[in-house]
């Protein structure tokens, strides 16, 4: 019997082992997912003035590395299908607070106190994250988890504000909520400084609670009784964003899922809301747009939807903002489009920053083969926070923020 095979053997042995069909075609994708994953990691674009970028580098190390989304997530809408079905839930433990409002409605607080905080064991002096959620989210979302997970390992509490209407609460006026109204984010921020007057706070904006933030931060210039602000995928402008939302397969995967969210929650408060709109005329609404004509431009008195929309979008008002600002946002967003970016106002501007990244879809930013855990998103997140609450006076002179305990020129 012969121990050894010949050269030539070993050699047909080999081509029959990797002939076959299933071994080319594993290979053929193992070659295809190496070579996509590597074109796909790239370092993100950051946009910004040069004190402010500079700041960012020394103390969000993220800013600086490579986003390598998963490799098997083909484009923004892949990963941000993905997100929404495979993201993990953190556990989190709420206490809730149902706060008035001067309209005789109320608005629902979502408080993780972070009462065993070793960095703040005094709560009057924790800092705080007010986080604002998208269209039709919650404090239960899976990024407002994560984003509370983050922050809670770094000693900070945190604040859910759930739109009017969608955080459980039952609506006591015909009064909901859109990205261009800030009256109830500014009932929030003054009772949470009302609370704790000493302890700095900061906003954080997903999507449409981006649009608000920013809007918020604008219209209050340096009376937001904010340190800094980060949004992650906020539509620039929102007229843009709805055109891009209604391409066919956009529509398909997520406009008309969306559509259903709001005209839910619509049903859900009808007994307050049909005294002042046409209920059936609005749950026929097959778009957001379609929605908003329908329904929140009426509902907050706008003459028409394009009208709403130009209030709505922070890309007209970016100027006006005082306080520094971070802002997230992926080239392959189905939700806001490259085109929107307002990248020749963010670089005239010192206190704003814009950190590009080519892949990452909406609120996804996906990373590793399973994708269930900490995300680009969060860490980005949790460093940016860290660095606003812990380097405060450096964040504001890089920004060109004028320090609030300054003496005034003799």
């Amino acid at each position: 019997m012969a121990m050894f095979l010949t050269h030539s053997e070993l050699w047909r042995t080999y081509w029959e082992c990797v002939s076959r069909p299933y071994t080319v075609v594993l290979c053929s994708l193992t070659a295809a997912l190496c070579y996509l994953w590597g074109r796909k990691r790239q370092t993100p674009a950051l946009v910004s003035g040069q004190a402010f970028g500079t700041f960012l580098y020394k103390h969000c190390p993220v800013v600086a590395e490579r986003f390598s989304p998963t490799p098997w997530c083909w484009g923004g809408r892949l990963q941000t299908l993905v997100c929404a079905v495979l993201k993990s839930r953190p556990p989190v433990t709420y206490r809730n607070e149902l706060i008035p409002t001067v309209d005789g409605g109320q608005i629902s607080l979502d408080w993780m106190d972070n009462q065993d905080s070793a960095t703040y064991p005094d709560s009057s002096t924790r800092p705080t994250v007010l986080i604002l959620p998208g269209l039709t989210g919650n404090s239960k979302q899976s990024y407002v988890l994560h984003a509370l997970t983050q922050a809670r390992r770094r000693g900070y509490r945190c604040v859910v504000f759930n739109n009017r209407g969608l955080g459980g609460e039952e609506l006591l006026t015909p009064v909901t909520y859109c990205a261009a109204n800030t009256s109830d984010l500014e009932r929030v921020v003054q009772h949470i400084k009302g609370l704790y007057p000493s302890a700095p706070v900061l906003g954080a904006g997903v999507s449409l609670g981006g649009m608000l933030l920013l809007n918020y931060l604008a219209r209050k210039r340096t009376d937001s009784g904010m340190v800094a602000g980060i949004t992650i995928s906020a539509p620039w402008n929102a007229l843009k964003s709805a055109a891009s939302m209604e391409e066919p397969l956009n529509w398909l995967l997520f406009n008309r899922y969306l559509t259903a969210g709001l005209c839910s929650a619509v049903t859900r408060h009808r007994k307050v809301l049909e005294k002042v709109v046409d209920i059936e005329h609005v749950l026929k609404a097959q778009t957001i747009r379609e929605f908003d004509e329908r329904f929140t431009s009426l509902l907050f008195g706008y003459k028409s939807c394009s009208d709403y929309y130009f209030d709505a979008s922070p890309d007209n008002k970016l100027h006006n903002t005082t306080v520094p600002i971070l802002c997230l946002n992926a080239a392959d967003d189905p939700f806001s489009p490259q085109h929107a970016f307002p990248l020749t106002t963010i670089q005239s501007l010192p206190n704003v920053a814009l950190l590009l990244t080519a892949h990452g879809g909406h609120i996804a930013f996906l990373q590793g083969l399973f994708p269930r855990g900490e995300s680009y998103m969060e860490r980005l997140f949790g460093q940016f926070v860290q660095a606003a609450f812990e380097h405060p006076k450096d964040i504001r002179r890089a920004c060109g923020v004028k320090d609030e305990h300054a003496s005034p020129p003799l």
